[in-house]
């Protein structure tokens, strides 16, 4: 080990890992003390992990700090372990085929992003385009392709996903990541032996989908509310409202009651479930047996069939199901009506669509290349181009000033004030229970909902100034804007 320059006292590192084989084992806390600078590197095993590094005023005191950090771990059930001799949580990602497209003409794309690795996730609201790549790349852009933000996380990126306001990064390394605030933090942390496939989030809660078929359900605070393994395996599909968790599998869609997991229906498809979509009254199955299959929300009953060409690896509709759209594995996406007539079938361009969305006539995909493409749905674009007249497609570039989000920067950047700003929203950290709370401390809120708030930033006792707070069913507030620790 090297000397500090700043105090001369050696370097020490303590390397711990989570020793309960069968159940979130597969994480790793490191803690370096090099005179007055603390280190923390923590993450999954097999990854780089995040890091944090914080400065006191003596050696004395970051060894005490160090001592603590360690002291906290081990009393979660963290061991000395040496790095390198566990293995990695599984990880498992979709494996695609992409054959040329069958149909006659091309669709009309508007732009096409590059992510420059393959993805799944998007998003598309009413201001910004969401795009996930297996580098761990997310980006955002407005609906004309111009780049806005680019967020790095630590691992590949599984799916994006919306709440209300908020927008959430599910990522190889296990965890999801709130995307909403200035900079992002982990908001959920799911257990090492889930092998996640998709997830959704309704009203705070996740509800995650697994290689085995299991639905899994993680409240705010992080912490298990129930799981229930379905009737298949390979579930790819989780969509969640007020009424139901709809999950979708190797053998079909079942309905899970959201409080206790009860199961409400159970349908059979035409095919395993490879994507799923929702309305307000109906679930939409994507299958590998060349159909879109519309499921009643009330009873599971299967509603209208829209049948493609090959497997279907992604759906969307628009709103109230007056259109369904489908992307298919050979380069092509449909457009039905609502009763299930195909209305036209184009090839993409550019590789098969693995998710879609359907926002303002424009249809959004990410291509098995790792592209974002926007495709004018419009009836007079779609109609010229089935007469082979297609728009030239801009290519969109990254420009070097696009400003970079990472969440192993978002302790280091949180800003230590005095007093809170005009307007902010007080809220305290409290030791309950062996765990970490945060309360409200300003009036005209409810003490005794619980705060989602970062976890590596919570310090008992601590107070902090935040933004906005915005209340969900589940009986807890979320943080919206700037959080700052106050003295």
């Amino acid at each position: 080990m090297s000397g500090s320059a700043m105090s001369g006292a050696p370097e020490s590192t303590t390397y711990l890992e989570l020793s309960q084989d069968g159940g979130g084992a597969h994480k790793f806390y490191e803690v370096t003390v090099a005179g007055l600078l603390v280190t923390v590197r923590y993450g999954r095993i097999g990854a780089a992990g995040q890091m944090q590094s914080t400065t006191f005023a003596t050696a004395e005191k970051a060894r005490a700090a160090a001592a603590k950090k360690v002291g906290e771990k081990v009393r979660k059930g963290y061991a000395p372990a040496i790095p390198g001799q566990r293995a990695p949580r599984p990880v498992t990602r979709r494996q695609v085929t992409s054959a040329p497209s069958t149909a006659r003409s091309v669709a009309p794309v508007l732009w096409r992003f590059r992510t420059g690795s393959s993805a799944f996730g998007i998003h598309v609201d009413g201001e910004h385009c969401w795009v996930g790549n297996q580098s761990g790349e997310v980006y955002t852009l407005d609906h004309d392709g111009g780049v806005l933000a680019r967020f790095s996380l630590p691992d590949g990126v599984k799916c994006l996903v919306a709440d209300d306001f908020w927008i959430y990064a599910g990522c190889d390394d296990g965890r999801v990541y709130d995307l909403s605030s200035k900079l992002p933090f982990a908001a959920y942390d799911i257990a090492a032996d889930v092998d996640i496939f998709w997830l959704d989030i309704h009203e705070g809660l996740l509800n995650v989908s697994d290689r085995d078929g299991r639905l899994t359900v993680i409240d705010h605070e992080d912490e298990h509310q129930w799981a229930r393994r379905s009737r298949g395996e390979h579930a790819w599909m989780v969509r969640a409202d007020d009424r139901a968790v709809y999950h979708g599998h190797s053998r079909g869609v079942t309905a899970y009651a959201p409080d206790g997991g009860g199961e409400l229906w159970h349908t059979s498809t035409r095919g395993g479930v490879l994507f799923g979509w929702q309305e307000a009254e109906a679930v939409y199955a994507g299958t590998a047996h060349r159909a879109v299959q519309r499921l009643s929300k009330t009873t599971g009953a299967i509603e209208a069939t829209y049948a493609c060409d090959s497997a279907v690896y992604s759906c969307a509709a628009s709103p109230g199901g007056r259109f369904v759209f489908a992307g298919d594995a050979a380069s092509s996406v449909y457009c039905f009506d609502q009763d299930g007539t195909r209305l036209w079938k184009l090839g993409t361009g550019g590789g098969s669509a693995l998710s879609m969305q359907y926002h303002d006539e424009r249809l959004y995909l990410v291509t098995t290349d790792g592209s974002l493409v926007c495709v004018d749905a419009s009836d007079a674009a779609i109609s010229a181009a089935e007469q082979g007249t297609v728009p030239v497609a801009r290519d969109v570039k990254l420009a070097a000033a696009v400003p970079t989000y990472a969440p192993d920067t978002a302790v280091a950047a949180v800003t230590t004030v005095a007093h809170a700003p005009a307007g902010a929203i007080v809220v305290e950290c409290v030791q309950e229970g062996g765990r970490l709370r945060v309360h409200v401390v300003s009036e005209g809120y409810d003490s005794s909902w619980r705060v989602q708030f970062p976890r590596a930033i919570r310090e008992p006792g601590v107070r902090y100034a935040v933004d906005a707070l915005h209340p969900a069913a589940g009986g807890f507030y979320r943080v919206r804007g700037e959080i700052r620790r106050l003295l």
